[in-house]
């Protein structure tokens, strides 16, 4: 069972699962199975009786959208995991990948941020309660291994991005908000693009694609609850990003920093030693390649969505 199956990464998981052999792959809907329910729950375990559980089901978006919505974060991706855990093990599930998120690190962490760094400070408010509420799973599991032999893993992904990203400014992460703001401001001929924050903060990225393999091979490979960072090992400052993608989508016109926004985390940068010694996993698409390749589904998108008549403002 792929829980969030038909997401952005979900979609990538279940293709690697099946070109890996797995068959019988259930991919519960929020329309039918509601994971904040416990009875929701329930029921989907009962329905699709699953050997393997990776719960990729999120309540997700970018500082905005935490800052917004610091309870409903909380609140959903706790229940959701929390409660999805439990019932796996009264139902005798062999093994439950809870995927985890960079936000559950403290909000300064020495770099490259390293598995054993993760309790060691409060993550950075504008998205602690999302960071807490999914490293509660790391916790669940912890906990679950010790007391019923329970064998739950936790991944730590990096920020994704790569095609069919979210491409709403009102929730999506940086790489696909500066990509729609660029192409946008490109086609507009738009004088300069507004960007949050001084520019100092860095990210560290990875294609959605490499984070599917990365999360197969944890299944398949790992049997323990001690986390395991998944990313590339690169970090970007922010602004340097901006001007890539301004680059990549031919925008000319003026990169314009807002340091009245937040920045956010001061710096990500993942030690990514203990997939590659664990389970054999290392990113293998290059930045640049991997930017070109979302710009180009986003450019194809929205083409197609302006054939349709309806409008620049619908490219999501």
């Amino acid at each position: 069972m792929v829980t969030g199956g038909s997401g952005f990464l979900g979609r990538r998981v279940v293709a690697k699962l099946e070109e890996h052999g797995a068959r019988d792959i259930f991919v519960p809907r929020k329309a039918q199975y509601n994971l904040v329910d416990g009875a929701a729950a329930r029921r989907a375990l009962e329905d699709a009786r699953p050997d393997v559980i990776l719960h990729l089901a999120a309540v997700v978006g970018g500082i905005g959208a935490n800052m917004e919505n610091p309870g409903l974060f909380f609140y959903e991706n706790l229940m959701m995991g929390v409660q999805l855990m439990e019932e796996a093990r009264l139902a005798g599930v062999e093994k439950f990948v809870a995927v985890g998120t960079i936000c559950a690190y403290p909000k300064h962490t020495p770099l490259p941020f390293n598995e054993d760094s993760i309790w060691d400070g409060y993550p950075e408010e504008t998205n602690a309660p999302y960071g807490l509420a999914k490293k509660m799973l790391l916790v669940q599991a912890q906990a679950y291994r010790q007391q019923y032999g329970f064998n739950a893993l936790f991944p730590v992904p990096v920020n994704l991005y790569g095609p069919h990203d979210n491409f709403d400014p009102k929730s999506s992460h940086v790489i696909p908000a500066l990509i729609k703001k660029l192409v946008d401001a490109r086609e507009s001929n738009a004088p300069s693009v507004p960007v949050w924050g001084d520019g100092t903060a860095s990210r560290e990225f990875l294609y959605v694609d490499d984070a599917a393999e990365g999360l197969v091979l944890m299944t398949e490979r790992y049997d323990s609850s001690e986390p395991v960072n998944l990313g590339s090992g690169q970090e970007i400052m922010i602004k340097d990003l901006a001007y890539l993608i301004a680059e990549l989508t031919g925008y000319q016109g003026r990169i314009e920093l807002d340091p009245s926004k937040p920045n956010g985390q001061p710096r990500r940068c993942l030690d990514v030693s203990r997939a590659e010694r664990e389970f054999g996993f290392r990113a293998k698409t290059d930045f640049r390649t991997g930017l070109r390749e979302t710009i180009a589904w986003y450019e194809q998108h929205r083409r197609e969505l302006l054939a349709t008549g309806r409008g620049a403002a619908s490219v999501t």
